[in-house]
Parts: structure tokens; sequence; C-alpha cells
């Protein structure tokens, strides 16, 4: 390859730049074909289950679950945020357990009942707040969603809070007020069991007043 763009003699920095520079343009040459082949050598055949429906895929054993719904499904209502698992933007329900889609592979996923931001709604093409999750409604009602990027999963995450509460389930909180027995769903047990979900627009007021709402079964 060198000798193809003469750097096999005494090499000056102008020939250096000028060699790299053709090198960089013939991998730009390349890059389209590159971009053709969507499937990689070792992809494998997967079904994902999502919202009660059934995609057939073949993914590169290493796609994320996230990157399957946003990239391969085109499912964008899931966002990608610090993609470390960190901020929560990314939280879906796996068998109705929140999940980091971030961080799970879309080959474990197999098998499971997939829940994202999409399939939430009591109507699938949601016109009117009534048409929304009791927590989507909670959300819209407290404006509990500022710039929005951080709410998908904000709702997900609350939706699973619900969940985990009435059937008993406990957190770090739950001991420290000595309601072990019966847990519960104050404003700190809230905020605590949300933690795993970062919004930096500060909405987090707003978001707490929303899981409340929806708690009690009420959106306002």
């Amino acid at each position: 390859m060198l000798q193809r763009f003469g750097l096999t003699a005494e090499v000056s920095r102008r020939r250096f730049l000028q060699g790299t520079s053709a090198l960089a343009a013939a991998a730009a040459l390349d890059a389209p074909a590159m971009a053709q082949g969507t499937v990689a050598p070792n992809s494998r055949p997967v079904t994902l289950r999502i919202n009660g429906k059934s995609h057939a895929l073949t993914l590169d054993p290493r796609t994320s679950l996230l990157d399957a719904l946003r990239e391969t499904l085109d499912m964008t209502g899931t966002k990608k945020g610090c993609d470390h698992g960190q901020c929560g933007a990314c939280t879906v329900l796996q068998d109705g357990r929140r999940v980091n889609s971030c961080l799970t592979l879309a080959m474990a996923a197999e098998g499971s009942e997939i829940t994202t931001i999409e399939g939430l709604a009591k109507n699938a093409d949601p016109k009117t707040v009534d048409d929304l999750s009791p927590v989507q409604a909670a959300f819209l009602l407290h404006d509990g969603y500022q710039c929005g990027y951080c709410t998908p999963g904000q709702i997900m995450s609350a939706t699973a809070v619900l969940t985990e509460h009435a059937k008993g389930e406990l957190s770090q909180v739950s001991w420290q007020s000595g309601h072990s027995d019966r847990p519960e769903l104050s404003d700190d047990e809230i905020r605590e069991r949300m933690s795993g979900n970062i919004c930096r627009c500060g909405a987090y007021p707003n978001i707490v007043a929303a899981v409340r709402a929806a708690a009690r079964g009420a959106s306002a």
C-alpha cells in the first residue's frame, strides 16, 4: 500500500501528508460498499416479541436491545442517552421488569415480552389523555416531561415502580422508614425507586407528583 502511494523512499512531511490524504480518499471510496454490507458475516436470526407483536430479525450477536429497537425496528421512542446504563433514558420493560436496553443484548431478550413506550398507551394511536396509560396521563397533566428526552425512560420506570410497590417489593427507603412489612409509596420511596433515571432539566418535583398521582389511580 505504501509503495502504491510513493512512501517507500525517504518520507518527507509533505509526502507523508500527501500519502495519508490519498489513503483517506481511498477509504472514502470504499465506504459505500461497507455501508451496503448491512448484514454482518456472523449475524444470527432472532425473534423479538415487542408490544405484543413478534419481529423476526437478523442481527449481529453484539447488537444491544436498544439499537435493535431504534436502528432496526425504527422504534425511536426509547432514547439513547449515556449508552452505559447510567441515565435510564433507554429503560424498557422485559417481562414486566425494567431493564436498561443499552446493556441488554437483543439475543438475550428472545423469548421475553418487551414493552416500550410505544406499547404503553391503551390505544395504539392515542389522541386524547384517556387513551394514554395512567402514568403517561399523569406525566402530561403534571408537566413531568420538560424537554422530553428522558421522559420515555422515566415513564417506563414509573410504570414498573407501581407494579413493584403493588407486589410489596422493598427499597432501601422501606427499611430505613420502618415500613419493610408494607412499604408506603411516599415521596422518598418514589425518589429512591426512580433514582436510576436522570432528568437534566430538573423536573424531579413534577415527576414525583405524577408518580404519586398515578399511584392513587388518578392522573391529576
